[in-house]
């Protein structure tokens, strides 16, 4: 049997490469291209969930119906041509960089396990350097959000500059900054999981889309022949290949871990920047999430009650029909049994 291993997947170019994948995801090596915007259908599915158009990629075929990953976890890198993630299992080109969100994936998520805890962590770069949207919040909170949060905690214990050289890069300057703010943040989630480890363990899946924009701004201000971004790129495949080792670990070698790299995103995607605490004033308050009315939340009991008197009238139905197919009139009804009784007394 083939040992079960986590889903991790490199890109080089615009591509996306599979490293490691558990034995219930089938990814077939190919060069089969995969447009961007079909992403969030690949995540969905490998989630376990439908998707409203057939994804017609013969790179993922279909799985066992009642496995699915425990958390599925998408790192988008942005401005850099190539990663050295090793161990891959297959690579596939990517067509059409236009940008995206897992909006749609995290509304499934919180739509189908409501009742539960699932973690739905977002973030991507904005005008407050981090855009995050948690169900967690009490565990996510210390994320670093504003430029300011993320000074301060590049100075705090546990900071990731002191897990590697910085070489030519520099905590004074900006573009170095927030580089080194995305990879404090991939070192703070896996190290507040390891604190909470009962999130990994509920019996909801998690849902992590991380976006990094350090290695295009350090394109933009140094060049891409700059050592600065010869250094960052370095560092961020091996913090990347670390990330992904530990999210697998954290949920028991059952989470599905994609790096997505695009030299640039035809199409910009702007958000509404917001801390991750900002879910207090919602317009649905009988859910968490902050998310809109699909229906009345007695649907579900009013169309078991329709369904089931259905069944029970279309049931009597027959049963009564069939016994009055196969009645006797002469010793089944009284009307015929009275009849023949007055013409014999007659």
């Amino acid at each position: 049997k083939k040992p079960t291993v986590g889903v991790l997947c490199s890109v080089q170019g615009d591509s996306l490469t599979v490293l490691q994948a558990p034995e219930f995801l089938s990814f077939q090596k190919g060069d089969w291209p995969l447009s961007a915007e079909k992403i969030p259908d690949l995540v969905a599915l490998t989630m376990g969930f439908s998707v409203e158009e057939d994804l017609s990629w013969p790179g993922l075929q279909a799985g066992p119906l009642f496995q699915r990953p425990r958390a599925n976890v998408l790192v988008v890198v942005r401005g850099v041509d190539s990663l050295d993630l090793p161990q891959s299992v297959a690579s596939y080109p990517l067509e059409n960089p236009v940008a995206f969100t897992l909006d749609s994936v995290a509304e499934m998520v919180h739509s189908t396990f409501a009742e539960y805890t699932p973690v739905v962590l977002q973030l991507a770069p904005s005008e407050e350097r981090l855009y995050m949207l948690g169900k967690a919040n009490a565990v996510f909170e210390d994320l670093p959000v504003t430029l300011q949060q993320i000074r301060a905690r590049l100075s705090q214990d546990g900071s990731v500059l002191t897990s590697f050289p910085l070489n030519s890069l520099s905590r004074n300057a900006e573009a170095d900054l927030l580089f080194l703010s995305e990879v404090q943040v991939l070192h703070d989630i896996t190290a507040l999981l390891q604190r909470h480890r009962h999130l990994a363990k509920d019996n909801s899946p998690d849902l992590y889309s991380l976006e990094l924009s350090g290695l295009e701004e350090l394109s933009r201000v140094y060049g891409k022949d700059s050592p600065q971004y010869r250094d960052a790129t370095s560092i961020l495949a091996s913090v990347l290949q670390k990330f992904g080792e530990d999210m697998y670990r954290l949920y028991g070698n059952s989470a599905a871990v994609e790096v997505v790299t695009v030299k640039t995103f035809e199409a910009p995607l702007t958000r509404k920047s917001r801390s991750i605490l900002e879910s207090k004033q919602i317009s649905n308050p009988g859910s968490p999430y902050n998310l809109a009315y699909k229906y009345n939340f007695e649907y579900a009991v009013i169309f078991n009650i329709v369904l089931w008197m259905m069944i029970v009238l279309v049931l009597a139905v027959i049963v009564i029909a069939y016994n009055l197919w196969n009645m006797d009139p002469g010793y089944d009804s009284i009307i015929y049994r009275m009849t023949n009784q007055k013409i014999r007394m007659d």
